[in-house]
């Protein structure tokens, strides 16, 4: 099975469950609304966390209205997006005020943490790395804010950047190693800027026995369930990718590859 999943054209860009993925925790969908179109779904057995990419869309959770959520017109502006967390069993609505693009994050939760907004203004912004391997990214849902499985992140990545590097993994657990790594799954949704450009992203396991390297087109998925992820720009083109995580333990801890480590010394 490709770890690549192709945007589609229509209203619904790409629809990713346990059964397509083959894992236990993410779902992953992405709507485009015209102005006027909605949505409805039940959250069941899992908790939601809605970001919305682009434009403005109304929310209904139950008989409460969460209006004009979003506010910005590309993911490539320079501010964070507005999101809105449901925890399971709830009915949800979606109404776009325009043409508007979401994201739904999804994974199981037992319903610990009442509905709630994040907006833009709660969530932390900041540079990470250096040089060519500088990246700008937003936490819209990191573990330090409430939810039971849910980890999401955005990242912009300039043209001629890497991202996700030196390569990273997070797929072992020893309950013997103190802050050892989480077992996560994770989706990177991709936009490129302008859109009819490309980037690169490969996933590997250290015995080579996944060993996927991928061109990424505008509004393509890649699914990792398990490796290192990391991800190229090439000139001439930002990249731009929500990260949904999730996995028996709600913590982000990784191992940097061996082999490319020494970069981090060397900075």
């Amino acid at each position: 099975m490709t770890l690549l999943v192709k945007a589609q054209p229509g209203r619904i860009v790409t629809d990713i469950t346990p059964a397509s993925a083959g894992w236990r925790h993410i779902t992953f969908k992405v709507l485009r609304l015209l102005a006027g179109e909605e949505e409805a779904l039940h959250t069941g057995a899992l908790e939601l966390c809605l970001t919305v990419l682009a434009g403005s869309v109304d929310v209904r959770v139950g008989g409460v209205l969460y209006s004009a959520l979003g506010n910005r017109a590309s993911v490539f502006e320079e501010r964070a997006p507005a999101a809105l967390y449901v925890p399971p069993g709830r009915e949800v609505r979606i109404s776009a005020t325009g043409d508007a693009e979401v994201a739904l994050s999804l994974a199981p939760a037992r319903g610990l943490h009442p509905e709630r907004v994040i907006a833009p203004q709660q969530m932390k912004r900041s540079v990470r790395g250096k040089g060519s391997n500088t990246r700008f990214v937003c936490d819209i849902l990191p573990e330090s804010e409430a939810a039971e499985s849910l980890l999401v992140v955005e990242v912009v990545t300039p043209a001629g950047n890497s991202s996700s590097y030196p390569p990273h993994k997070h797929d072992s657990a020893d309950p013997a190693q103190p802050n050892a790594e989480t077992v996560l799954e994770e989706t990177y949704y991709h936009q490129i800027n302008p859109q009819q450009g490309f980037a690169f992203q490969r996933v590997y396991t250290d015995d080579r026995s996944l060993d996927e390297t991928m061109a990424v087109e505008h509004r393509d998925t890649v699914m990792v369930p398990r490796g290192y992820h990391p991800c190229v720009a090439p000139h001439g083109y930002d990249l731009y990718y929500l990260n949904t995580m999730a996995g028996p333990e709600r913590r982000w801890a990784f191992r940097n590859d061996p082999a490319h480590e020494w970069m981090l010394a060397a900075a």
